[in-house]
């Protein structure tokens, strides 16, 4: 799911392709968009990019190549990958003597938690749809009080967290964060990124767990925290 701003951003670099037979240049998407400034470009084009919409050519001014298009703008349906996240049993010997007398029976409590969408380890992407498919995890990932979701992690900027693509994510609801702790913060008022956070003074860092991915930095007001990770499930 692409926010608002970065499918206006895909249909705009895709007409001028089609009309002109070149992209447009970041002044022309920042008019187009109406954002004040082209940082904001640069994050979503970053953006379209880690998500698989669109190709940079190295070393070429306004080289952008578009590689696929969602749906909505005429590109081929895809699979949801949730589907993909299915219990498997491996079988194996099992003893066929009883267990013995002392033994005590351990029960394990199991939650759905929803899974609210996709979260960019990369650049901020939507975060939030609305929930339709679900998750089970133990009860013991559910720390603390408060709701809890489940999204599915984009890209590659948390590996050394031990955050992969593909991974699903549980998230505590909370607006509180300490130094280290990863969160999913709202940036600029609407979009989303998991990180890890670091306050300095007035100002946020969104600390990327591998070297070729920046820090980025932001006044404490263009920031708002919106969850912290409490858990991570795999699927292989």
């Amino acid at each position: 799911m692409l926010t608002k701003k970065q499918l206006q951003l895909l249909e705009f670099i895709n007409d001028r392709m089609h009309k002109d037979g070149v992209p447009p240049s970041f002044d022309e998407m920042k008019e187009a968009l109406d954002l004040r400034s082209k940082s904001g470009i640069h994050r979503l084009i970053t953006a379209l990019e880690e998500r698989g919409f669109i190709r940079r050519l190295a070393h070429r001014a306004r080289a952008i190549e578009i590689v696929k298009l969602p749906e909505s703008l005429g590109g081929q349906p895809t699979a949801p990958t949730a589907a993909g996240f299915q219990p498997r049993v491996i079988e194996g010997d099992r003893p066929n003597s009883p267990p013995p007398a002392q033994a005590m029976e351990v029960a394990v409590s199991a939650f759905n938690l929803p899974i609210m969408g996709k979260i960019a380890a990369g650049v901020p992407i939507e975060a939030v749809e609305d929930g339709a498919l679900n998750v089970a995890v133990p009860g013991s990932m559910l720390s603390g009080r408060g709701n809890h979701y489940a999204l599915e992690v984009k890209g590659e900027s948390m590996i050394d967290a031990g955050i992969n693509d593909g991974d699903i994510v549980v998230i505590r609801e909370t607006s509180e964060a300490s130094n280290g702790d990863i969160v999913v913060a709202m940036v600029e008022g609407y979009e989303t990124t998991l990180k890890r956070y670091m306050r300095k003074g007035d100002m946020i860092a969104l600390e990327a767990a591998n070297p070729a991915f920046e820090t980025r930095m932001f006044t404490s007001d263009k920031i708002e925290v919106q969850g912290k990770l409490v858990g991570l499930i795999r699927s292989y």
